[in-house]
């Protein structure tokens, strides 16, 4: 007992020397200096409040610093009352965040990921595996053998297992059935993948006005796309779109439609997320972007820019007659080049077959063969191709000759080479895949090909263009260039008041 009141006392003793102390006592005490971060920030606001140093003040680097820092804290406050007083002030910033240009350029490569397992989806015929749609509940497999059951009764009814796999098993479909499952699923992957940082970008402002009306258009384009897929499905799945005894297939223009929103959609993404990066990479050094898009002002330009844009019509139609070849199989006929048969093309009479006429008066002949006889679509898909190899070949010389190559900026050049390398793989690509008869991993090579040559070609006209927002950005920079230090320096300087201050 003594023990414990020799420490009580002990503990009162220390606590009324240390701990407790009177107000005219603490009133007494002599202040602590403060340290030199408190002083920069003292030093920082004693110059915004007063009138501007002068030139004795700012030859120190204390002064210098705490000069620009008023100076921007100044200007800052004056556009903020300028905009509230006009009743126009946006809540949007001037740039998108720079993980936004990240987050698009992740988002094209999972795109072109889907395109390429969506070919493979379609050569393997596994599309018409899944004869429902069911965007919520159709996320999971059947998980019960009388589940699969269900599903391979279902499979069953359908005209291509009645005339292609009347002999397939269980086990068969399963693999057939999470080839479709799983392209379904990476669909809702991409699809809640962008909807949802989209929302989140543009409830945080990270992103200016016209990035976010970019954001939502594709987040609608993303949503119609599951839709048209299904739209394609279902054009497979019945026996009145076919002739009796043909080979049951999917509409040859419900896949164009489908692989054209899918290539949109990805050029959406792609070209956004680089103009995104490339505003942040001019931004570093505003002399130099200036220097850059005087050059691409240039007059000598402008028919090179033309061709590209011209260019790049051409590829997409390429690739959409492609899309007719695929959805008609008609690169399992005539598989010899240059050649088609005895010629270079197949007979007249052939290639306008009255067959494929549904009027009596024979007004849809050319049309109709053009965009359903397999024989005639292949010889347009092989037209296209063949003049878009043309195309980047002279492309390429014109973007050499002396006048063109002085002007062309060198991002621009490689840009035009690595689009001739492309285009010379994508032709043998796609002259190998007729010659072996489309075998699958040539022929999923062969449409990956096609979308590197469409990135190819969209790359080289982003670096080709300017964009009149972040030539307004770069003008800004350099009217005020040590805005921008300033202000980060200004928020290293109060980082570190906060540290020391909970420290």
């Amino acid at each position: 007992m003594a023990f414990f009141q020799l420490g009580i006392r002990r503990a009162a003793a220390h606590l009324s020397r240390v701990s407790v102390a009177c107000g005219p006592c603490l009133r007494q005490q002599v202040p602590v200096p403060p340290s030199r971060v408190l002083k920069l920030v003292r030093a920082t606001r004693s110059y915004a409040s007063t009138a501007p140093t002068t030139a004795a003040e700012s030859k120190t680097p204390l002064g210098s610093l705490a000069s620009n820092i008023a100076k921007s804290s100044s200007e800052s406050a004056a556009q903020k009352s300028s905009s509230q007083s006009s009743g126009k002030s946006s809540s949007f910033p001037d740039t998108n965040a720079k993980v936004v240009g990240y987050w698009l350029m992740g988002s094209a490569v999972s795109v072109f990921g889907i395109v390429i397992f969506g070919g493979l989806t379609r050569l393997t015929e596994s599309g018409l595996s899944i004869t429902e749609w069911r965007p919520v509940t159709g996320s999971l497999p059947p998980m019960s053998d009388a589940d699969w059951q269900s599903e391979f009764d279902k499979y069953r009814a359908s005209p291509e297992f009645q005339l292609i796999n009347p002999h397939m098993d269980l086990a068969e479909f399963k693999k057939i059935y999470f080839m479709e499952w799983a392209h379904r699923l990476w669909g809702r992957f991409i699809g809640l993948s962008f909807a949802l940082p989209t929302i989140y970008f543009i409830a945080r402002r990270r992103v200016t006005p016209r990035m976010a009306v970019n954001l939502v258009g594709i987040s609608s384009l993303i949503g119609f796309q599951g839709f048209i897929g299904w739209w394609m499905v279902k054009s497979g799945l019945k026996d009145d779109l076919f002739a009796p005894g043909s080979h049951p297939r999917v509409s040859q223009y419900r896949l164009t439609a489908h692989l054209a929103a899918a290539f949109v959609c990805y050029a959406w993404m792609l070209v956004s997320g680089l103009g995104v990066l490339r505003t942040h990479r001019l931004l570093r050094d505003p002399e130099a972007a200036a220097k850059t898009f005087a050059a691409l002002k240039s007059p000598t330009l402008k028919a090179l820019r033309r061709s590209v844009a011209g260019l790049t019509l051409l590829i997409f139609t390429t690739v959409l007659s492609g899309a007719l070849v695929a959805g008609l199989d008609a690169g399992l006929i005539y598989n010899e080049f240059p050649k088609m048969g005895n010629g270079y093309a197949p007979p007249k009479a052939e290639l306008f077959d009255k067959f494929y006429c549904r009027k009596e008066d024979g007004s849809d002949l050319w049309w109709r063969n053009m965009l359903e006889n397999p024989s005639l679509v292949q010889l347009d898909h092989r037209i296209l191709a063949m003049t878009t190899v043309t195309a980047v070949v002279t492309l390429f010389v014109y973007s050499r000759t002396g006048r063109i190559k002085a002007a062309m900026p060198r991002d621009v050049r490689k840009g035009v080479t690595g689009l001739l390398h492309l285009v010379l793989v994508q032709a043998s690509l796609g002259i190998t895949t007729l010659m072996y008869m489309v075998p699958i991993s040539l022929a999923a090579a062969h449409q990956a090909g096609a979308l590197a040559l469409l990135t190819g070609v969209l790359i080289s006209g982003h670096r080709l263009r300017v964009p009149k927002a972040a030539q307004a950005l770069v003008q800004k920079a350099l009217q005020n260039p040590s805005r921008a230090r300033t202000d980060a320096i200004s928020q290293k300087v109060l980082k570190k008041v906060a540290e020391k201050s909970s420290a």
